[in-house]
């Protein structure tokens, strides 16, 4: 059965429960580790983190999406506009490069342990730039590791990695630090502006 990808709401919350409800960070955290200040989130770790997100989930919109293989929860994606995640904004490393208008950001992957390397957050990557453009993003932000050729654990890889965002059509548009980029997709009318640019569609202001 083909990989099936739904928004997270709250009728969905008890299988993102059971994706997360087992040893490991995202047990901790709960996705809460972006929308939060550093001071905060030691504080909620654990369950204060799982009563914040759910009740983030039942407020709405739908803060990511989650990835189901044959009817099991295997897989999460956290994107949401770029505004919903604080520590994003905050960063010395990360903070937004430009002002950049309905920027959306892809902020954290989470992969059930026997489905890793599956191909399930290319996936949910793919998707996710599809639900920004549904929501009106005119473009679409990540912040993965660039581990350069060495290969690393999966846990290390929350953010995703800088080869499969470009795979996704991802460009880098700034880097504060040497293991982590900041990578943009346009989208809509913005993605036409970058293909067009001046020269006109496969000039060089568009080439890719």
């Amino acid at each position: 059965m083909a990989l099936e990808v739904h928004p997270l709401t709250p009728g969905r919350w008890d299988d993102l429960a059971t994706l997360f409800d087992r040893p490991g960070d995202a047990r901790g955290c709960w996705c809460m580790y972006w929308r939060v200040r550093g001071r905060d989130f030691d504080r909620l770790w654990g369950r204060g983190a799982r009563a914040a997100f759910q009740e983030v989930v039942a407020a709405g919109p739908p803060p990511g999406l989650l990835a189901y293989q044959d009817g099991r929860p295997v897989g999460w994606c956290a994107v949401a506009p770029r505004e919903a995640f604080p520590r994003v904004l905050r960063s010395p490393v990360l903070r937004p490069v430009d002002e950049a208008p309905a920027c959306w950001a892809i902020v954290c992957f989470y992969v059930e342990r026997g489905e890793r390397r599956g191909g399930v957050a290319a996936a949910l990557l793919d998707a996710a730039v599809a639900f920004a453009a549904e929501g009106g993003a005119e473009a679409v932000e990540g912040y993965p590791k660039d581990t350069g050729d060495a290969r690393r654990h999966a846990n290390e890889l929350f953010v995703g990695s800088v080869a499969m965002f470009r795979r996704a059509g991802f460009e880098e548009v700034g880097r504060r630090s040497p293991g982590r980029p900041i990578m943009r997709r346009p989208l809509g009318a913005a993605a036409a502006r970058t293909v067009s640019g001046p020269g006109g569609p496969g000039g060089p202001a568009g080439s890719r």
